[in-house]
């Protein structure tokens, strides 16, 4: 199974980098404020399920840009055809694909995969994390003062940004750096290879997180939701840190003052 993902993912990747250069060429619609959807997303989310369905029939998906198929299906895979839109339809290179695999509601598979670097994050449950066929892990640094933390801003739902600069001015008053590409599976992934020590962002969605979180657990960190529950799928709100930060990178982000 993951090695179609890997198939179905840079076949989307080839399509994505086929379309970089020629971004005044495409069409692209708004979504609603601040979220973008052009054809190069549709086409790569066509190819991605294409070819996991053509492999397997009876599985269901949930994509970014078509929903859900056969939601109630044994296996579900959860697909960002291009995460980081913004960036891309810019020329900002920071973006990616993600796919997930959910079996009875446990992630099993993941990958991400970075068309620019050409960097493929994989992962399946209980075998590990790799980058490139190359083990990862997440990172040592154990005190939070010395953290580099990733995040992304609330662009969806800005009724969240008094809660979500809270949390911000706490890490930023604490921490060593913070960081926002702009594409929240690829700021997963560069957890899990240790790249950032710790990330968290709310009002996200099942597919911007999905194959991230899975590589993040196979590399030995912790993912969670801001009470520390597996729950992040549901709830769009996502912390992740190795284990020995995690516990004090929650409560900096509950802190209130």
């Amino acid at each position: 199974m993951l090695n179609t993902a890997v198939k179905a993912a840079r076949r989307a990747g080839s399509i994505i980098t086929r379309a970089s250069h020629d971004l005044d060429k495409l069409t692209v619609r708004r979504k609603q404020q601040n979220d973008f959807v052009s054809e190069v997303d549709h086409a790569a989310e066509d190819a991605i399920i294409s070819t996991l369905k053509e492999a397997y029939p009876d599985h269901g998906f949930l994509g970014e840009e078509s929903g859900y198929r056969d939601k109630e299906a044994e296996y579900l895979w959860i697909i960002d055809p291009l995460d980081g839109t913004t960036n891309f339809l810019h020329g900002n290179p920071q973006y990616c694909v993600s796919i997930g695999l959910l079996h009875k509601g446990v992630l099993t598979q993941g990958v991400v995969f970075d068309p620019n670097r050409d960097e493929l994050f994989t992962a399946t449950k209980g075998v590990g994390a790799y980058l490139n066929d190359r083990r990862i892990r997440v990172s040592k640094t154990d005190k939070i003062e010395d953290a580099l933390i990733g995040t992304g801003f609330p662009f969806r739902e800005i009724v969240n940004v008094d809660d979500y600069l809270r949390m911000l001015r706490n890490v930023m008053k604490t921490c060593s750096g913070v960081r926002r590409p702009g594409a929240a599976a690829l700021d997963l992934a560069w957890v899990a290879a240790g790249r950032c020590d710790g990330f968290w962002e709310i009002g996200l969605s099942p597919w911007d997180m999905a194959a991230g979180a899975l590589l993040i657990r196979e590399a030995g960190g912790l993912v969670g939701d801001l009470e520390g529950e597996d729950k992040f799928l549901d709830s769009g709100r996502i912390v992740a840190a190795n284990g020995k930060l995690f516990g004090a990178f929650l409560n900096l982000l509950n802190a209130r003052a």
